[in-house]
């Protein structure tokens, strides 16, 4: 399942918990897929807190507390890692990740938590949603088969990596445009991770994000930059994505073009891809109020693009920022009927 579907049934299940009807959500998926990002979104959006708790790092006691004397009695002392109302707030998110990772006996632990939101006298306070992650087996990572019983205390949802959700959450993020651009040339390249491949670095939605980072701090060095991308998402693709760079020194510039001044379309495609992934950063980059002009600027601009499906791609990117908004552009008409009269052709 693409990310923007679980995201939204992550939000719903976060409202559940306070109606009494949420159920713990076991999220699954290879390495740097973007699972713990996912439950990092929900609680931005519903300005919530998260815990996260590794259990791969934990030892029983560590989740069902130490024993003490308690007069006659022998009581169990509740960790201060689990959500208290008075703490940490009456909503939030339990995250328990790693959870494939984690011995046996420390998710014997966790049965009780995660079906009956309690511990011994603990009880998860109403409001707190309960999500765990893991990797699948064969992912080549520690990971434990997860027993029939707590298995059966979830339910389960796979994430697929996706393009469009990827790109829609990178211009939020102000991911460099050159990486859009590059993933969208070769979206073949957004998550490319064999687990027979002997390889410790690979093309992920987290290595691409760190590919940005390496982007900002070695730009200006060519040799570095090379070095630091293959760090990041490997040899084969590092090889492609800096190729793909060093020939997007000739783009039009995209501060002309949305002011409405003239500018050359590139005539070969990674260069239309790269100017494309550049007008909507520079649009997102804009203040709301600010957008209407150049917006119909890049509309007009699109609809010079020799490669049609690069300018629908330029125009659905350019509605994930602008939203509803560009609709009620004159230039919108004109492009879409544009459109439809080469998609009217195509099918004669």
């Amino acid at each position: 399942m693409r990310a923007s579907r679980i995201l939204a049934l992550l939000e719903r299940e976060f409202l559940a918990s306070r109606e009494g009807v949420h159920t713990p959500v076991m999220l699954w998926g290879p390495p740097g897929v973007g699972k713990s990002q996912l439950v990092s979104q929900v609680a931005a959006r519903q300005r919530a807190p998260v815990i996260d708790v590794r259990l791969a790092q934990m030892e029983p006691t560590d989740l069902r507390g130490i024993p003490f004397r308690d007069g006659a009695n022998v009581s169990w002392s509740v960790p201060a890692l689990l959500p208290d109302a008075e703490r940490h707030g009456a909503r939030g998110i339990l995250f328990l990740d790693e959870i494939t990772s984690a011995p046996p006996t420390v998710t014997a632990a966790a049965y009780q938590l995660i079906l009956d939101r309690r511990l011994g006298e603990y009880r998860v306070p109403e409001g707190w949603a309960i999500i765990a992650a893991g990797n699948r087996q064969g992912d080549r990572g520690l990971t434990y088969q997860m027993p029939t019983p707590l298995a059966n205390r979830f339910i389960h949802f796979d994430i697929d990596p996706d393009l469009e959700d990827w790109i829609a959450w990178a211009h939020t993020q102000s991911i460099d445009s050159r990486l859009i651009a590059f993933l969208r040339f070769r979206p073949d390249l957004l998550f490319d991770f064999d687990a027979a491949r002997a390889s410790h670095a690979f093309p992920s939605p987290r290595s691409w994000e760190f590919a940005d980072r390496a982007l900002h701090k070695f730009d200006s060095d060519p040799e570095m930059l090379a070095e630091a991308l293959k760090g990041c998402v490997g040899a084969a693709a590092a090889y492609a994505c800096k190729t793909f760079i060093d020939h997007i020194g000739a783009l039009p510039d995209v501060a002309a073009i949305a002011a409405g001044r003239d500018a050359e379309v590139p005539g070969s495609i990674d260069l239309q891809y790269a100017v494309a992934a550049a007008l909507v950063r520079h649009i997102a980059r804009l203040d709301a109020a600010e957008r209407s002009l150049p917006v119909g600027h890049v509309l007009r601009y699109a609809r010079r693009l020799a490669h049609r499906e690069i300018g629908v791609m330029l125009v659905v990117d350019l509605q994930s920022v602008v939203g509803a908004p560009l609709y009620e552009q004159p230039e919108f008409s004109h492009w879409a009927a544009d459109v439809n009269g080469l998609l009217s052709y195509e099918r004669e």
